[in-house]
């Protein structure tokens, strides 16, 4: 427990009564925070509501082209759904540790023009590359974020200003190298990122993964320190976004029908922040739901492709600013229905298995809520207030009727 270490100092609230050993093993921070667990009926409504916002959006696909779900192009959505998916990841790691990476479009891009040239070499020894510079790219954002101690969107605006200069050296589009063609293992592609994110919002979901993987979150003044295991976790954070965008980057390019064109890519981070905050991620870190990031990614596609079959040509832009609006309000969403319930108060330990610990409590009544029996004493005497000269001040009953 934490009084039995030596050194280690668990401070509690100070409007709280319970000793800093329960509070270390109930509070998201030990120093700080709220008592009590994180909801998780309002994410498993709103993933019900993604269920069925998907479920329709797939039947008027049906319905208007079926074709866009058979054959190579039911292949094709596949391998769309799992590139976007990875950026989506991306994104809803990095926020879960409260400091999202923005460069994850621009790495996805750079990545994908690196592809696009290289393909012709070998799929191996076109990644190996990419993927040593994603990870000392993340490495070197990663520090930048934990060493300052500054906010993740701004670090990362800058690793991606750098990226853009990378892209810019491309005077034209890119046609892709190679034979290899995602399309080929799309059900495989789909599943292995279907089975990542939901294993990831399981992990997610238990409480202490999700206590150590939102450490960073601030819960006083934001420009204080969080740490060391609060650094060290975000910087792997960081770096695993970056990885997962430059694997994202990859299927874009392999799947796409013609050259990668050198944009800012910064769009795609604004879809990738955008999706993961519609499947439930909160903007703030730390809370996110399980099935939501599968729901919001595919439905996304689904809308896409629907978009492409009624013939309109929408700006990915305005489909990022769209799901990034709508997830501004589900953050709000998880933040007020997610977080403990501010009746919920910890009972006093070892009250049985049946509570585990939790107990709704009710404020102790006034000590003076009675009467004194005992008459109040408000001068110093030395005469008893029971003494017999108080009951004779007037005339007994029996000594009037003698009379």
């Amino acid at each position: 427990m934490g009084y039995d270490e030596t050194g280690r100092i668990v401070p509690a609230e100070p409007s709280s009564a319970v000793p800093a050993s329960v509070l270390e093993h109930v509070f998201d921070d030990p120093a700080h925070g709220e008592p009590g667990r994180d909801g998780v009926a309002v994410h498993v409504i709103w993933e019900f509501l993604l269920l069925a916002g998907l479920a329709t959006m797939t039947w008027l696909l049906w319905r208007d082209n079926p074709d866009a779900l058979r054959g190579g192009r039911l292949d094709s959505l596949l391998v769309d759904v799992a590139a976007l998916g990875l950026l989506a990841l991306a994104a809803g790691l990095s926020l879960r540790a409260a400091a999202v990476n923005l460069a994850i479009g621009p790495v996805a891009l750079a990545a994908a023009l690196h592809f696009a040239e290289q393909g012709d070499r070998g799929v191996r020894e076109a990644l190996l590359p990419a993927l040593v510079v994603a990870v000392l790219g993340g490495l070197a954002l990663a520090l930048a974020v934990v060493v300052l101690h500054v906010p993740g969107w701004a670090a990362s605006l800058a690793a991606a200003a750098g990226v853009i200069v990378y892209i810019e050296r491309r005077t034209g589009p890119v046609t892709a190298q190679g034979g290899y063609d995602p399309r080929d293992t799309a059900l495989y592609l789909f599943v292995g990122f279907a089975a990542v994110a939901v294993l990831g919002g399981l992990f997610g979901a238990m409480k202490p993964v999700r206590r150590l993987i939102g450490r960073f979150r601030p819960v006083a003044d934001p420009a204080r320190r969080r740490g060391g295991v609060a650094a060290t976790v975000t910087a792997l954070a960081l770096v695993g976004s970056t990885v997962l965008a430059m694997l994202g980057g990859v299927l874009l390019a392999a799947n796409g029908d013609g050259p990668v064109l050198p944009r800012t890519g910064l769009d795609w981070s604004v879809l990738a922040v955008g999706t993961a905050m519609l499947a439930g991620t909160s903007a703030y870190g730390r809370r996110g739901g399980v099935f939501g990031t599968l729901f919001a990614v595919t439905l996304v596609e689904v809308f896409l492709s629907w978009s492409t079959a009624q013939g309109w040509t929408i700006s990915r832009w305005a489909v990022g600013g769209a799901v990034l609006g709508v997830g501004l309000l589900v953050t709000r969403l998880v933040e007020t229905f997610g977080r403990p319930r501010p009746g919920m108060e910890l009972g006093p330990a070892g009250d049985g298995t049946i509570t585990s610990g939790w107990a709704l409590t009710k404020p102790p009544e006034p000590a003076d809520a009675w009467p004194s029996v005992l008459p109040v004493r408000t001068t110093d005497t030395t005469v008893d207030a029971w003494e017999a000269p108080r009951w004779e001040s007037a005339p007994r009953r029996w000594d009037a009727d003698d009379r």
